[in-house]
């Protein structure tokens, strides 16, 4: 099974994760946490608002090779192929990058999205929070949450929508794994 949360950043996701790492009724999974960070750091890559072509070909392709390197394993990946076609579509709309890149992104998320079992879409219903690291600009949040809810829409993508506090989203996600393919 493949379970991926999506989302905005600052939305849960990481939270989320780390939390089911630690529940035993998770135990048999793998996790993946969140790529961009670390590929920030490998490549010293611009990330976000100030990406450009190169953060989105190596964001996007490891999306790819998480599919690869996980696949026939249960495994829970902190964000997937939609978090990358929703930063390229940002980069694109604000002419940061060519047609070609968005539409080698779009091709592979037609061809990766499919493989996703579960969709974990967390809610922007929590505050934005300044890491050290993650983009505060609450423009290009609200710009990156526009681009989800449009792509939800176009794509017609099944996503479970997480809101509320840690519990109440967990219990989200115990009641659709416990359910799955029943």
């Amino acid at each position: 099974m493949v379970i991926s949360f999506t989302g905005a950043q600052s939305t849960g996701k990481s939270t989320l994760l780390t939390k089911m790492q630690t529940d035993e009724r998770f135990r048999k999974f793998n996790f993946v946490p969140e790529i961009t960070r670390s590929l920030k750091k490998k490549y010293n890559l611009d990330i976000n608002e100030d990406g450009d072509e190169f953060t989105q070909l190596i964001t996007v392709n490891s999306h790819l090779y998480n599919y690869f390197d996980h696949k026939g394993k249960d495994v829970v990946l902190d964000r997937c192929i939609l978090d990358g076609l929703i930063y390229t579509m940002y980069q694109y709309q604000k002419k940061k990058i060519p047609i070609e890149m968005y539409n080698y992104t779009e091709y592979l998320f037609k061809k990766l999205i499919g493989n996703i079992d579960i969709i974990l879409y967390t809610e922007p219903d929590i505050p934005l929070v300044d890491d050290g690291e993650r983009s505060v600009n609450k423009e290009f949040r609200d710009t990156i949450i526009n681009l989800f809810e449009e792509a939800i829409d176009h794509f017609k993508i099944d996503v479970i929508r997480l809101s509320g506090t840690v519990d109440n989203r967990m219990k989200t996600i115990y009641n659709i794994v416990d359910n799955y393919g029943k």
